[in-house]
């Protein structure tokens, strides 16, 4: 589970088993024993979310659409793409 970053407590993830085919570039955020699951392309958007309310969900948001470029860079690099 190559972690991406962590930020104000949040862990941001991926799996190292995607799926097969491999699902399209997303994140997983962790805190607190809660989850959600961002897509980041063609905009980021919320996948699914175990536990976190909205504010967290808006501010958990942003900062995925702030790292993105960081985000798809360290998942290319993960799994050989581009």
């Amino acid at each position: 589970m190559p972690k991406v970053f962590e930020w104000r407590g949040y862990r941001f993830y991926f799996y190292a088993h995607e799926g097969t085919p491999l699902e399209p570039a997303h994140i997983h955020v962790r805190k607190d024993g809660k989850e959600a699951k961002f897509w980041l392309r063609p905009f980021v958007s919320l996948a699914y979310n175990r536990g976190f309310n909205g504010v967290e969900l808006k501010r958990i948001a942003q900062h995925v659409m702030l790292q993105r470029d960081v985000i798809e860079s360290k998942w290319n690099g993960f799994f050989n793409l581009k």
